[in-house]
């Protein structure tokens, strides 16, 4: 997926982007960036991104799901925080909740306290830090008693290990330590919702690529949806987005870092009030 030339140029310059993180963060919240710029997604392709990065630098955490060929072997001297998402192991206990609703219930309640928790620290505008004790304090107690009762749940035989209740219980105790990352790491995610979503948008334009007659039309098309999605993340609509750049066109070529997505609003305040004046 294309990138406005502004974004572009700021993951030129920020080695410690991962590949995930491959989309304009320019209106996020400091606290927020600073969480966001260690962390990568897995697969063969954050390789690149590790190999490259400068000596010094804090571990990168990368955050996937548990699958063996995500953890990439790292050269010499490069360190990484391995997170796995949250979201694969409550799946595998949606997946069987018709089977074994109350103990199913009990789980799902439980990590839903998590998330519920960690969008309180977002709500907040709590920084890595602030946001590492607030769930240290809130969302530890959870995930202990969570870990106790999985644990005796195989320990005493109230759960077959084999079934799919019993699946899912040693898929989350094989896996905790990197499934609760985010209580000894700050910046650590929980899940990794927000770099699935994006992938879901790259499909989505690749399958609308298809259909371009030319390469140009191809890189237009690039270039909107870099564009449109920009737009999404900044909480602008497209539509008036691209509306008011056509509006303006005089203006935007005369400065086009103030008509991005981000501050096309205030610009547009600005002019308003210049004209009232």
């Amino acid at each position: 997926m294309a990138l406005c030339r502004q974004c572009n140029r700021s993951f030129r310059a920020d080695p410690l982007i991962g590949n995930a993180q491959r989309t304009c963060r320019s209106q996020k919240p400091a606290s927020e960036r600073a969480g966001l710029r260690r962390w990568a997604c897995g697969g063969p392709a954050s390789r690149k991104r590790q190999d490259s990065r400068p000596p010094g630098l804090a571990p990168l955490i990368q955050m996937c799901d548990a699958l063996s060929w995500n953890t990439s072997h790292l050269p010499e001297g490069v360190q990484r925080l391995l997170a796995h998402c949250m979201s694969h192991g409550r799946r595998q206990f949606v997946e069987v909740a018709e089977n074994f609703p109350e103990e199913c219930r009990y789980v799902l309640e439980t990590l839903g306290g998590i998330w519920h928790h960690d969008a309180l620290a977002r709500k907040q505008k709590l920084s890595p830090e602030e946001r590492l004790r607030f769930h240290q304090k809130h969302s530890d107690p959870l995930m202990k008693t969570l870990h106790e009762w999985m644990e005796a749940q195989l320990a005493e035989r109230k759960t077959e290990p084999n079934s799919g209740l019993g699946k899912a219980i040693r898929y989350m105790l094989r896996h905790w330590l990197p499934l609760t990352l985010f209580l000894r790491e700050p910046g650590a995610p929980i899940d990794n919702n927000l770099v699935e979503r994006i992938l879901k948008k790259a499909i989505l334009h690749r399958k609308n690529s298809l259909f371009y007659k030319t390469l140009n039309g191809a890189r237009v098309g690039d270039l909107f949806m870099s564009l449109i999605h920009t737009c999404e993340l900044n909480g602008a609509n497209p539509f008036d987005y691209l509306t008011e750049l056509l509006r303006h066109a005089e203006e935007l070529k005369r400065s086009p870092s103030e008509w991005m997505p981000w501050n096309y609003r205030d610009t547009l305040a600005r002019l308003a009030t210049s004209a009232a004046a």
